[in-house]
């Protein structure tokens, strides 16, 4: 089965533990997902099946919401509530003082990877290094805070929730962290439900034990949804039979005899394949009026979607 399923991922559970349960529910081997969840968090994760998972490296929106709770006067070796604290203090802030510096991380900024992570160093992942007690220099990497927004907060407990749409490789509990720093307090995050991912929301997404039950009434299969999903912010050709199945052979398409005869289809530019049925065969890529083969998620030859 080829397609994509929408996981609301439970607390408790890593990435990998629930594409393995994945593989249980659907039967087979050949899963992956669009970005880890660390165990603590919840929500959106999008699970690639069969033939999907070579979209993994070709997203075109890779970009993360977040509802992320937390709560000031304190900072942990681990950036959340899982880790043991390193510093406390007693200072205190507003809301009026939180909102104030908000401003400062919206948009392209820069972030040190926290010691739990998975970023390596030398070859090795800076958790394993952080698990023996060992710290090291870390180099800035740039991310991009499309939105950072203040929904609540409690001055009494110190304790509040902060939206947070982000680009990939942002970690929220650094931002937090920072936040606080610059409001002149600590900050550890307490809880991260992720909202959206790869354009799909939590409306989109199954909670794991429905998904256990649809499993078991042999429904499951009827919420994989197609790949082309993935790609629906890019442009659509539909091709004739004949080009579909040289197209699902690897072969080239001449634009001047497509559908899109005419328009100006710059170099570069990334377009949907569809059959004359409407299947999806994959993506091209325009290059010199011709549309090169980026990536198949059809049969060779065939010029059909694979769904099984």
């Amino acid at each position: 089965m080829t397609g994509i399923f929408v996981l609301d991922k439970p607390e408790g559970f890593t990435s990998f533990d629930a594409v393995a349960v994945a593989r249980r529910l659907f039967g087979q081997k050949k899963i992956g997902h669009t970005g880890t969840l660390d165990p603590m968090a919840t929500g959106v994760l999008p699970l690639l099946l069969g033939k999907a998972t070579r979209a993994e490296a070709l997203l075109p929106d890779t970009d993360k919401e977040y509802r992320a709770a937390f709560a000031l006067g304190k900072r942990t070796d681990t950036g959340d509530r899982t880790g043991t604290a390193v510093e406390e203090t007693d200072a205190r802030v507003t809301e009026k003082e939180l909102r104030a510096v908000l401003p400062r991380f919206r948009g392209a900024i820069s972030q040190i990877p926290p010691m739990y992570s998975a970023v390596q160093k030398d070859g090795r992942r800076l958790y394993e290094l952080a698990r023996q007690g060992i710290e090291v220099e870390r180099e800035p990497r740039p991310v991009f805070v499309a939105a950072l927004e203040l929904l609540s907060f409690d001055e009494s407990r110190q304790e509040g929730e902060l939206l947070v749409s982000c680009s990939k490789g942002t970690y929220v509990r650094t931002l937090i962290e920072d936040v606080a720093r610059a409001a002149g307090t600590l900050g550890t995050m307490t809880a991260l439900r992720r909202t959206r991912a790869c354009g799909f929301s939590l409306a989109d997404a199954v909670p794991l034990e429905e998904a256990k039950r649809l499993a078991e009434e042999g429904t499951l299969a009827a919420l994989v949804r197609p790949v082309d999903g993935l790609f629906a912010g890019l442009p659509a050709v539909s091709v004739s039979a004949a080009q579909a199945a040289r197209f699902s052979n690897g072969g080239a398409l001449d634009l001047s005899r497509t559908a899109l005869r005419g328009q100006a289809v710059p170099d570069g530019t990334r377009l949907r394949v569809h059959a004359p049925d409407g299947s999806f065969l994959g993506l091209g890529e325009a290059a010199g009026g011709s549309l090169a083969v980026l990536r198949l998620f059809c049969e060779p030859g065939t010029g059909k979607e694979e769904n099984g």
